[in-house]
């Protein structure tokens, strides 16, 4: 029985855990978004999330912490740049996990972890779009332009004998 033992080992050891950890919070903040199977990403969100929230405030004391958790300078270096303003006013809940099916050699239950402030389908679908007010006038047409092709439509078809007249219905017909 498991009472009590609230870490899934996942079926590893515990340097293989952690080094597997390791390298999916690395991905995960390289790239803000990883599939992988339910039980690792529920992990990972329990490993990643009081990382991104040490990051929080840019200390050497911080990112020492932060390095010895993910061992590689460059993720470190992109979680204090780059994750961190952006969760800055957020309180917690830095990731999302949706499932996305089953993985079809073993049926297992496979979803999508990400960074909840950087997918970009669902900031665009929140973010309003801006509309512009348009006035109920309507916008003043030219009067110049209307005039003259009125004036000379109308002087065409009223004096059809006049040598202007016979020269451009000849110009049409051709």
């Amino acid at each position: 029985m498991r009472h009590g033992n609230k870490l899934n080992h996942l079926g590893r050891k515990s340097a293989h855990r952690k080094a597997m950890l390791s390298n999916m919070a690395n991905s995960l903040i390289e790239h803000k978004r990883i599939t992988t199977t339910i039980a690792k990403a529920k992990a990972l969100r329990v490993f990643v999330e009081p990382i991104i929230t040490k990051s929080k405030t840019d200390s050497t004391h911080s990112r020492r912490t932060v390095f010895s958790y993910l061992k590689n300078k460059e993720a470190v270096s992109t979680l204090f740049r780059d994750v961190a303003p952006k969760v800055s006013t957020r309180n917690g809940g830095y990731t999302r996990i949706i499932r996305t099916g089953f993985r079809l050699g073993d049926n297992a239950e496979m979803c999508m972890i990400e960074l909840v402030d950087f997918n970009d389908l669902l900031l665009a679908a929140a973010t309003p779009k801006k509309t512009t007010r348009r006035s109920r006038k309507a916008a003043p047409k030219s009067e110049t332009t209307e005039t003259t092709v009125e004036d000379t439509a109308t002087d065409v078809t009223e004096n059809p004998d006049t040598p202007e007249a016979s020269t451009e219905e000849s110009a049409s017909e051709e």
